[in-house]
């Protein structure tokens, strides 16, 4: 389904990634791990097309991601670190707000939204403002907003770092149902037992990585 090819990226005199390649079929759940400053976030934002490799090419599904970028992000779900979640307004209205960017259709927009977040369990607290939310109930209206227009691939940079062990297993049991249904997920993450529920894991360290 992807296939990197030889990317590599600099910022200024810093090598973040040197000659990586890559690929990964329907389905699979990829797991990245490595120390800080190893290069994941940037291979993460370069899969997702936010930002560019100086070298090397990225296919989604035998198409260049960099000539057809608007097409290929279409399907993709990418949630950052620091994913913009607005405080000051509701659930509903922060998944109403990205539902608009995709440009859903707005006769589905409010069932597409009421599914979602009861699916995550979260509809009951749809009019609590998210600045009032816990970490693990922020990241799930997160992957909530991330779902509105049904991906096929989704991207997760450290998306429970911080969050308690109990949400963290919510979070993955709502990771697993969506393989299941044929999303391919890639996600890096800083906790060893969340790599071992990938189907693999790929270690980045020292500009290099190792295929686990």
């Amino acid at each position: 389904m992807i296939k990197v090819l030889n990317i590599s990226k600099k910022f200024d005199k810093t090598c973040a990634l040197d000659n990586f390649s890559l690929e990964i079929k329907k389905g699979e759940i990829i797991g990245i791990v490595g120390p800080d400053s190893a290069g994941k976030t940037t291979l993460l934002r370069i899969l997702s097309g936010v930002l560019k490799a100086d070298s090397g090419s990225v296919f989604y599904k035998n198409e260049d991601l960099n000539k057809n970028l608007k097409k290929i992000q279409k399907n993709i779900g990418y949630m950052p670190q620091r994913f913009a979640l607005y405080p000051d307004l509701t659930l509903w209205e922060n998944a109403l707000f990205y539902a608009e960017i995709y440009n859903l259709d707005k006769k589905i927009i409010n069932s597409t939204i009421d599914s979602l977040l009861t699916s995550f369990s979260i509809i009951e607290f749809k009019k609590r403002k998210a600045g009032a939310l816990s970490g693990g109930m922020k990241q799930k209206l997160a992957l909530a907003c991330c779902l509105l227009h049904t991906p096929e691939l989704l991207i997760l940079d450290e998306p429970t770092n911080g969050v308690d062990p109990v949400s963290r297993r919510e979070f993955w049991n709502i990771l697993y149902n969506l393989k299941e249904k044929g999303v391919t997920i890639i996600t890096s993450t800083n906790y060893m037992d969340e790599a071992e529920r990938c189907d693999r894991v790929i270690y980045l360290e020292n500009m290099e990585f190792i295929n686990a």
